[in-house]
């Protein structure tokens, strides 16, 4: 079994923040796949759903993203899934916007969702599919992140979503070295 984060806040007024590109590109993976049967538990929608033959949860805690971890690993406990098939899908302020990098294991790097997943999984080692949004030093970093995008940067993240979605299907069928070394980018 497998199960795909898609990192954000909820609520409307996070709607389209650069914090919320977790929600975003899982969201829209889901519509391209036809998926819209949400239901809600301990803190987070999910959907569940077999492909490829295996079962797969598809999750974004409602628990707003400081506190992600507690949503993650309900999840796995009660699925009973293995850490390294957990892939988590994220902002990255040190990613230029549009660029993504792929990770089998590592620090949090200073997102404070993917530090609180580290802390209740009691673990470095799942994936995470980091999506660039840029930074911005003349904000701080609380004002950038639940900034919402422009309608450039958006038009930026629509066209990266077909990407994004061979990602995640690769996911399903390939080794994620494979695949990291097939997606990651550097800044360009």
């Amino acid at each position: 079994m497998k199960m795909i984060v898609g990192l954000g806040n909820p609520g409307e007024e996070y709607k389209n923040t650069r914090h919320n590109t977790g929600f975003y590109f899982l969201e829209a993976y889901l519509k391209e796949k036809g998926l819209d049967n949400w239901k809600e538990k301990n803190r987070a929608r999910f959907i569940e759903q077999f492909v490829n033959g295996e079962k797969v949860v598809f999750v974004e805690p409602l628990s707003f993203m400081n506190l992600s971890g507690e949503v993650v690993s309900s999840f796995q406990k009660y699925y009973d899934i293995p850490i390294e098939n957990i892939l988590v899908i994220c902002d990255d302020l040190d990613l230029s916007l549009g660029n993504i990098k792929l990770k089998a294991r590592g620090s949090c790097g200073g997102h404070n969702g993917l530090r609180n997943i580290e802390l209740h999984l009691k673990t470095q080692n799942y994936k995470r599919l980091k999506i660039g949004i840029s930074n911005d030093k003349d904000q701080s970093t609380i004002d950038y992140v639940l900034g919402k995008f422009s309608k450039k940067e958006q038009q930026v993240l629509e066209e990266l979503q077909p990407k994004i979605t061979k990602i995640i299907d690769g996911f399903f069928t390939m080794d994620f070295s494979i695949l990291m070394s097939q997606y990651s980018e550097k800044n360009r």
